[in-house]
């Protein structure tokens, strides 16, 4: 499978990734008290398949243990692949919505995104570790471009959040995505030599950072999907597919 995308592939993906950014608006306007996030998850794959498109998510995994749902709603301390369920969202509470979708009138691409929102009133240290996992998203995109080094972008948003007193994930990375939901290169957000991997233009990627209001070790919890922060600290995860290209990069979910 060539990590490289077609014109072709790249003008499929670019539709996909606006119609998939138009979806998760609507989902994280609907995150009020109230709500469950099964509700979530409902509305997600509805609007996903009136749209034409295939939720990616669901199905996805073991064949013990598919993913059971479009969306995965990420609550507090759960960092990731939260499993939307009875929980009924509260005002104070921060949700992680991460969404993937196989696009229309495609053979198999695909784009991943997503957000973290705050419900109701959320003090502010919730606000900041929003604030700061959403920038540090943005380190990435002013830094991508061909011919760079996955991990001389990765110091960066590692020094950017350390630096506002957060911890980086380490146990979870973004990932190349397009012909498959998940493709190589693996995109950590902190520094390894071990990820060190050279940008090429055509590439699509699924830059993802994951931030914690605490220590960054990880558990998963008993679904074997959800994950956690270990410490139980607030947890933010902002998300987007982008091209690289000469110069820099394009984003295709927006």
């Amino acid at each position: 499978m060539s990590l490289l995308k077609s014109a072709d592939e790249i003008k499929i993906l670019k539709q996909g990734g606006k119609i998939l950014a138009g979806i998760i608006k609507k989902i994280a306007k609907a995150a009020k008290p109230g709500i469950t996030t099964r509700e979530l998850d409902e509305l997600a794959e509805r609007l996903i398949l009136e749209n034409g498109g295939a939720p990616s998510f669901k199905g996805y995994g073991e064949k013990n243990n598919p993913y059971p749902a479009a969306l995965c709603t990420s609550v507090n301390e759960q960092i990731v692949h939260g499993v939307p369920g009875d929980y009924i969202l509260k005002s104070g509470d921060i949700v992680g919505l991460d969404i993937g979708m196989r696009h229309p009138n495609a053979n198999g691409l695909y784009t991943d995104m997503a957000v973290t929102v705050g419900v109701g009133k959320i003090n502010e240290k919730a606000k900041k570790l929003i604030k700061v996992t959403r920038k540090a998203l943005d380190v990435w995109l002013k830094n991508i471009k061909s011919g760079e080094d996955i991990i001389q972008i990765s110091a960066k948003v590692q020094a950017y959040v350390e630096k506002e007193g957060f911890s980086v994930i380490r146990e979870l990375v973004g990932h190349g995505v397009g012909h498959a939901v998940h493709e190589q290169p693996a995109i950590p957000n902190y520094f390894s030599p071990a990820f060190s991997f050279k940008l090429k233009e055509g590439m699509v990627l699924a830059l993802e950072p994951m931030v914690s209001a605490g220590d960054f070790h990880i558990l998963v919890q008993n679904d074997n999907w959800s994950v956690i922060t270990r410490d139980h600290s607030l947890c933010a995860h902002f998300e987007h597919t982008v091209l690289v290209t000469e110069n820099g990069c394009e984003v295709l979910t927006k």
